[in-house]
């Protein structure tokens, strides 16, 4: 097994990035650098899976300030990032990077703070720009940016972006950029969105993960041997002891997701279900609610479950244990991923004690039984998702585009950006997420204003 080297002194670096490195504490890069870094340095385009806090910034930071001339001041390296709180983050972190280089300017261009002082600096020259796409659309429209010297350019938290809507935005900003380019891709999840960018944008990616996924360790498996009548009782113990932000609960028939779903309710626990007979409309709604984080368990049979892409996902709780141990595996590895630890709780009633032994066989390693008794109430009040979503009476089909919602909230309604979460569209309405405190201000206020011109009916789901 060939190891990576993991000291920047390996990487052909500058005498005076290397001391700077050094003064910064970097001695060791981390997983993510040592993949990427190489990569990046021979100036091949890359997409490297990586989350918050892996030290993807550096990564992309030194490779950016690589090819840099100081002595040209147009833009030679654009990040792209989804927020302002973001963007500020990245741009401290490479002038940080940047302090070996003479005068290397970084400039961020973000929404929310006045357009003229950005014009000004824009003029003055920059080599380095880090902003949110709606104002970096809006400069490349104006003529205030021009992206002609352009060697570099990363998307940061592309899967975020995407959330966000911003794909047609990202789209118009690279449409701008020279061909003759390298593109940096960073993503904690890989979802078809991202696929699609880099077929259209990117010429022969390399590919690197920062760690494994599905690993065993990263997943902890516990089962409950109860009796059939405490099947539904058990569900709401595991959740009150475990109080997990986003839980998928697997049930076996249409009839036990919705036992399952009136038995949470009943409790005060947010919870919605998904099967095969539901009407597109309402799996979209019920999808849209569980991935922005307005429910907190989405109970679901394996069928209707198939194909979900649920990233960051706390736990899984199998009701029923499945009735084949691949699906077994299959149902477990939807929690822990992106280096997260997940956790997935088994109820066993007697007579499906042949399934857990079948899993036992197929995992090659004895089961960890636990009681009942051992799972206390954490106290404090119900299970409360920490997001509200507003549905709007409009869709794709109207033109409408995640920006202008966006732009209703946080311009006319004045509703911070960071408290608005992920938006989604549909052919006929769109689901927008806004943290659960404002969601009463931010639903009147839409209701009072317009979006895209328009008074639209909005509701709280």
């Amino acid at each position: 097994m060939t190891t990576i080297a993991t000291a920047f002194n390996t990487l052909p670096l500058s005498a005076a990035m290397l001391a700077n490195l050094d003064s910064l504490g970097y001695t060791q890069m981390t997983p993510i650098q040592a993949q990427s870094l190489p990569v990046i340095l021979k100036g091949m385009d890359l997409i490297a899976q990586a989350k918050t806090g892996s030290g993807k910034t550096a990564a992309f930071g030194i490779g950016l300030l690589n090819p840099i001339n100081p002595r040209f001041f147009g833009c030679q390296a654009l990040v792209i990032c989804p927020t302002r709180e973001l963007a500020d983050q990245v741009a401290k972190e490479i002038r940080r990077l940047a302090r070996a280089e003479d005068n290397i300017k970084v400039l961020t261009l973000c929404g929310g703070v006045s357009f003229g002082p950005q014009i000004g600096s824009l003029e003055h020259g920059a080599h380095i720009i880090v902003g949110t796409p709606g104002r970096l659309q809006q400069h490349l429209r104006k003529g205030s940016l021009v992206l002609h010297g352009l060697n570099t350019l990363i998307l940061d938290e592309a899967d975020r972006m995407l959330d966000m809507g911003f794909y047609d935005s990202i789209e118009e900003i690279i449409v701008q950029a020279p061909e003759r380019r390298q593109t940096l891709l960073f993503s904690a999840t890989y979802p078809v969105g991202i696929k699609q960018l880099a077929s259209k944008f990117m010429r022969n990616p390399q590919q690197v993960k920062a760690e494994a996924f599905h690993d065993d360790t990263q997943i902890e498996q516990r089962f409950y041997e109860i009796s059939p009548e405490e099947r539904m009782d058990a569900v709401v113990k595991v959740l009150a002891h475990h109080r997990p932000a986003s839980c998928v609960a697997f049930c076996f028939t249409k009839q036990q997701v919705q036992e399952t779903v009136d038995h949470l309710t009943s409790k005060g626990i947010s919870a919605v279900g998904l099967h095969g007979d539901l009407e597109q409309r309402d799996r979209d709604q019920v999808l849209a609610m569980f991935a922005n984080r307005s429910t907190s368990v989405l109970v679901a049979t394996d069928v209707a479950a198939r194909g979900l892409d649920i990233d960051a996902l706390d736990m899984v709780i199998n009701v029923e244990l499945a009735r084949d141990s691949e699906i077994h595996i299959h149902r477990v590895g939807r929690t822990g991923r992106a280096g997260e630890k997940g956790i997935a709780i088994s109820l066993v009633a007697p007579s499906e004690a042949h399934r857990a032994q079948a899993i036992e066989l197929l995992q090659k390693s004895p089961l960890s039984w636990d009681q009942l008794d051992n799972l206390k109430s954490q106290g404090g009040a119900p299970l409360l998702p920490v997001m509200s979503t507003l549905v709007i009476g409009a869709g794709r089909k109207d033109k409408v585009r995640p920006g202008d919602i966006l732009g209703a909230l946080t311009g006319d309604a004045g509703i911070p950006g960071a408290q608005v979460g992920k938006i989604a569209i549909f052919d006929f309405q769109a689901y927008v997420a806004v943290e659960r405190g404002i969601a009463k201000q931010a639903l009147q206020r839409l209701n009072d204003g317009k979006i895209k011109g328009r008074s639209l009916r909005v509701r709280i789901l």
